[in-house]
């Protein structure tokens, strides 16, 4: 027989475990289904042509809460230009550089993936 002090809401048990015969034959689980194939990825945002400012990109996938810029806005480097939610939690996307919003390729409730561009300063 083995004793346990247990702990439960802060209240302690002292249990005894009897341990009754040998092992007990277990089964091994029965091989699993291959996965489903994975839903086809939400359409990336529009990328703008190189040479036309700098991307602010998303630095993870998640979903789009609020675009805090409009196009035209000039924003000064570390300026929150995008809310991302991932992981549930909101993280601000910043502006890198200092400039105007040249284009916003993302908006409110969008879905987007990792490095996909969000708008662009230049």
């Amino acid at each position: 027989m083995k004793r346990f002090n247990i702990t439960v809401n802060g209240k302690s048990y002292d249990v005894a475990v009897e341990e009754v015969g040998g092992a007990a034959p277990v089964q091994a689980a029965p091989a699993a289904a291959p996965a489903p194939a994975p839903a086809a990825a939400p359409a990336p945002a529009a990328a703008p042509a190189a040479g036309n400012g700098t991307p602010v990109k998303a630095p993870m996938s998640g979903n789009i809460l609020d675009v805090k810029v409009n196009v035209g806005d000039t924003v000064s480097a570390g300026q929150v230009v995008v809310v991302l939610e991932a992981l549930k939690m909101e993280n601000d996307i910043v502006a890198p550089v200092a400039g105007k919003i040249t284009s916003i390729a993302a908006k409110k409730g969008d879905t987007v993936n990792s490095d996909d561009v969000l708008a662009t300063i230049a």
